[in-house]
């Protein structure tokens, strides 16, 4: 199921905290990508995703006879998220990290406290230190979303084993 991309012009540098430049959902109906304003909305609509599918004519004066927002092709890197993954609680926000090598993404949590965690043994310091947001802990998922490899930058060169692998096969032929 498709609904975000991850955006980066190819033609600037990659810092290590990247940054999700777009939120997007595909609709169910005519399969066109559009774009969700607030990452607290993507959220929403991820959270239900199998149980309450989205359609254009869910985003205001929009319906499937309009042109997509944006088009899903490789001028930016894009990742697609599970569906139904739980929306952050109040106070705390979900961050994205793609790795150098475009590998992997990295998941964390900005705590209330302004604190970064990325596992959920660091969720369960902080809930220890922070009794109050006892419970919370069961809303923070670090599932991190699949890189579409056809978006990748042809200039990166991967460095994961199952890439180097299917590259010495094809050597070896």
């Amino acid at each position: 199921m498709k609904v975000e991309g991850q955006g980066t012009p190819r033609n600037q540098e990659r810092s290590r905290e990247s940054s999700t430049s777009a939120y997007a959902v595909q609709c169910g109906k005519c399969f066109k990508w559009r774009l969700i304003s607030t990452q607290e909305e993507y959220e929403t609509i991820r959270e239900k995703f199998i149980e309450n599918p989205w359609f254009c004519d869910k985003k205001s004066n929009v319906s499937c006879e309009d042109p997509s927002d944006i088009e899903y092709d490789n001028t930016r890197t894009w990742v697609i998220d599970k569906p139904n993954l739980p929306k952050s609680p109040a106070g705390f926000k979900r961050g994205l990290t793609m790795r150098k090598d475009y590998s992997r993404m990295d998941s964390f949590y900005v705590v209330p406290t302004g604190k970064k965690v990325r596992s959920p043994a660091e969720v369960e310091k902080f809930i220890d230190a922070n009794p109050k947001y006892e419970g919370v802990g069961k809303d923070l998922n670090f599932t991190t979303p699949k890189i579409m490899e056809d978006t990748i930058p042809r200039n990166v060169e991967a460095t994961n084993s199952s890439k180097r692998m299917k590259t010495s096969k094809v050597d070896d032929d």
